[in-house]
């Protein structure tokens, strides 16, 4: 286990979760510290009675302590602005 002294992980920080939790897949984990988790949703055209499949990117904060590679299942949790493009935080890494 890695030693966590992050002032933004949820667990060892001042970072408070609120909010909605998601389920997505890390798509890219490149950035330092940061995820992006990708989700797949189901968004109904009235027109045509049915629905299509849309994706949902954010950038999440990935804390030393979870340090979430590509291809991995996690859980991520709303929480304050921590920077300009992150307002999400992994929480769990998902274990199949």
């Amino acid at each position: 286990m890695v030693e966590c002294n992050d002032k933004k992980c949820p667990f060892h920080g001042k970072v408070r979760i609120r909010g909605k939790k998601f389920e997505g897949v890390v798509v890219s984990a490149k950035a330092e510290k940061t995820a992006i988790v990708e989700w797949e949703r189901y968004y109904k055209l009235r027109k045509y009675e049915r629905y299509e499949k849309r994706k949902t990117r954010v950038a999440a904060h990935n804390p030393p302590c979870i340090n979430a590679k590509e291809g991995d299942k996690v859980v991520i949790a709303e929480c304050r602005p921590l920077s300009r493009t992150k307002k999400f935080v992994i929480i769990e890494v998902k274990k199949e």
